[in-house]
């Protein structure tokens, strides 16, 4: 038997296949049956902000509606309404997932604990003899350790689920893509904006597409390193003191969420390698330091990429079979969800050179979407590019 711990997109692939080679595999599932399969991309990423960025652009284009004059007013947002239609959205896909899964051989075991001290899994208490071992225990928020943390109104995309109403304003710590998205989410819902970056915010986006990004959060206030110091408020949050150069100020805010990223779930293995914020170690066949156990996904650290998970554990079922594959990290497509789609793909080469495409045109360089890579001189790159957008 197989044993695979987590059923984010990691795991629940690696268990497919390796179920349809004829082995035997047990997924293990903590979050229980009533949230289901699926993972950080499905309740708590990619899938939420899709969702929340749908309804965010449907406002802004009855805005623009609005202002050419060709409707009235523009519909307001029902926040606690459009949570709960999301959520019965994923608990359906979930629901799918299940069966999906489920029908290619896989026995699922949710609302249990998984746990690796070696070589040795458990399910539960009750130990477990296996051939191989997946660890794909995916990843949660990184929280900063601020005092102030645990006010009411604080909020990560895992909890943002339980935001009672629409906050007037809100504070958004982090500088990268998640903070962004968010920030144009709620800019769009009708709240103040403030996002609070400790560093260049967007820093390790291409120049083109920073600018783009940064237009298109038009109206939301953009603070660049501004260290958070604390959390302010009795029992609510009322605001976020930061400070740099010497200089204290408090921004106010109804609601706080903490955009700052993810770090790997991996309390629930030990006795292999891990790095420095806990992720496990492993080599370009996704193999972890102790013979017969892998690990693929969010659990292994960055780039925290559904398409990168999901190719991972392909990896390491492959491997488990015994067919030699290893991982390739080149030419990633990634993306910004804002108002248009900014889609990139970042590639580190002395030949490469930056471009956008479709081509900045008219006075404020409007375009529907834009697609900024960096460009080697030869085929087999782009195809390589190519292999990955159809894997996503």
């Amino acid at each position: 038997m197989i044993i695979v711990l987590g059923g984010g997109p990691a795991g629940r692939i690696a268990a497919i296949r390796l179920a349809a080679a004829g082995r035997q595999v047990t997924l293990v599932e903590s979050g229980g049956v009533t949230r289901g399969i699926g993972g950080q991309c499905l309740h708590y990423g990619c899938m939420p902000v899709c969702a929340l960025n749908d309804a965010a652009r449907f406002i802004k284009q009855a805005r623009s509606f609005q202002t050419l004059g060709i409707t009235s007013e523009p519909p307001a947002i029902n926040f606690p309404a459009l949570i709960k239609e999301m959520q019965a959205v994923q608990q359906k896909i979930a629901g799918i997932l299940d069966q999906e899964t489920r029908s290619a051989g896989v026995d699922i075991v949710y609302g249990t604990h998984g746990r690796l001290e070696g070589r040795q899994a458990y399910i539960g208490v009750e130990p477990v003899e296996s051939e191989a071992v997946i660890a794909a225990t995916g990843s949660r928020p990184n929280v900063p350790k601020l005092e102030g943390i645990g006010l009411h109104g604080v909020y990560t995309p895992h909890t943002l689920h339980s935001m009672p109403q629409l906050p007037r304003r809100i504070a958004i710590i982090g500088g990268g893509v998640m903070a962004a998205e968010y920030a144009f989410i709620f800019g769009a819902f009708g709240s103040e904006v403030t996002v609070i970056s400790r560093s260049a915010f967007l820093k390790s986006v291409d120049k083109h597409l920073h600018s783009l990004a940064v237009r298109e959060l038009d109206g939301v206030e953009i603070l660049e390193n501004r260290p958070v110091l604390s959390l302010e408020g009795c029992s609510q949050v009322t605001g976020v003191r930061t400070g740099a150069d010497g200089k204290e100020a408090t921004i106010p805010a109804d609601a706080v969420l903490i955009a700052t990223g993810l770090v790997p779930r991996s309390e629930v293995i030990e006795g292999v390698k891990k790095g420095p914020v806990g992720e496990v170690v492993v080599d370009d066949h996704m193999r972890t330091s102790v013979p017969g156990v892998y690990a693929a996904g969010d659990v292994t650290g960055p780039p925290y990429l559904t398409p990168v998970a999901r190719h991972q554990g392909i990896v390491a079922a492959d491997n488990i079979l015994g067919i030699d594959r290893a991982m390739d990290y080149r030419f990633i497509p990634q993306s910004i969800n804002l108002a248009s789609e900014l889609g990139f793909c970042t590639i580190i080469s002395e030949n490469a050179a930056s471009m956008v495409s479709p081509g900045p045109a008219g006075p404020g360089i409007t375009m529907e979407a834009a697609f900024s890579l960096a460009v080697v001189q030869n085929a087999s790159s782009l195809e390589r590019l190519m292999d990955w957008g159809m894997k996503r």
